[in-house]
């Protein structure tokens, strides 16, 4: 039988519509005073589980998220993780999965839920989601089994759904089911109860220490194939000062033209030390490398096989791999074997 056992959750407010209360003189938005939530949310005082809220001095909408927003959750996260059974990020939903997918390669041996969650309407609103959504990241934070966390990844929370936070990604800037996995199925389902699907929950080998990584390198670009793409486009992007990883979003199962310039130019970026990664542009689906002749030219220069992620976790996990420092002659077998359960 699942149950909390009086766990302690720690919610963390970055920014984002969920924290915000209405002005109901000015219409405007303003942010929400954590510090008097049990007092505006009295249906918290009802979960069976201690609950302490600390936010950003400075919250920030989360289309100005950065690297050093990531490492400083990290950071949050490691410093009240002994004291914590479980933690709820309250997120902006624009960029949440990539906070999500970041957060995941930052925060190594994971044993402790991590639910990211937001809302698209204010709290304060009559019509919020705001509420449901995290109500139930804090139900699912403080779930436990035989003493152990139930949930011991990160992991995205919308609209009755728990998503693998790293398989995410935002696919509607209106509806309240914001949010899509599409390679990979839900963790949890909330309805009368809270339905757990054991099996895609992501399970360490090991039992080894929390590790919290502090070093990302952004010197990373996505660039998305269209047709008419021309040579001067590719050569600009691929000659950008400091570039080291390109997330290179193409066609369907990783398919790009066969044109000699573009393979040119391609391979000679590889050549100089560009991590060109492979990854489909379609919302689901695989790229199989050499599946068609028009991705066995790639495969043959030895682009990186992005398989069924996305790009927000081809773009954190090459922003974590650059900052670990990994070899450029491991860079592509490492990006191409699942670390986070983030790649079948």
């Amino acid at each position: 039988m699942l149950n909390s056992n009086k766990s302690k959750i720690l919610l963390v407010y970055t920014g984002g519509t969920i924290g915000m209360v209405k002005d109901y003189d000015s219409g405007a938005l303003r942010a929400f005073n954590f510090d008097k939530l049990l007092k505006s949310i009295p249906e918290l005082n009802q979960l069976d589980c201690g609950i302490k809220a600390l936010s950003f001095k400075e919250p920030i909408d989360s289309s100005n998220m950065d690297p050093q927003h990531w490492i400083k959750i990290a950071k949050i996260i490691e410093e009240n993780y002994e004291d914590h059974d479980g933690f709820v990020v309250l997120h902006g939903s624009d960029t949440m999965s990539y906070t999500a997918s970041a957060l995941s390669f930052l925060l190594e041996n994971l044993s402790k839920p991590v639910i990211l969650t937001g809302s698209q309407l204010p709290i304060g609103d009559l019509r919020t989601d705001a509420k449901e959504n995290l109500i139930t990241s804090i139900q699912i934070a403080a779930l436990k089994e035989k003493g152990k966390s139930v949930v011991q990844e990160v992991g995205l929370y919308f609209e009755y759904k728990l998503y693998r936070g790293n398989r995410t990604t935002k696919i509607n800037a209106e509806h309240f089911q914001a949010f899509a996995s599409l390679n990979f199925p839900h963790l949890i389902e909330s309805g009368v109860h809270l339905n757990v699907f054991k099996e895609y929950l992501y399970r360490h080998k090991n039992r080894r220490q929390l590790v919290i990584h502090e070093q990302m390198d952004n010197n990373v670009a996505v660039l998305k194939l269209f047709p008419g793409i021309g040579e001067k486009v590719l050569y600009s992007v691929l000659n950008t000062e400091g570039l080291k990883a390109l997330i290179l979003e193409t066609y369907g199962s990783g398919n790009a033209p066969t044109e000699t310039w573009f393979l040119e130019a391609i391979k000679k970026a590889i050549k100089k030390g560009v991590h060109v990664i492979n990854v489909t542009q379609c919302s689901g689906g695989s790229v199989i490398m050499g599946q068609y002749e028009t991705s066995a030219q790639l495969k043959k220069i030895q682009v990186i096989n992005g398989k069924d992620v996305t790009t927000e976790a081809a773009v954190t996990k090459a922003m974590y791999m650059l900052g670990a420092g990994i070899s450029d002659k491991l860079f592509k077998t490492i990006f191409e074997t699942p670390l986070r359960g983030e790649m079948h």
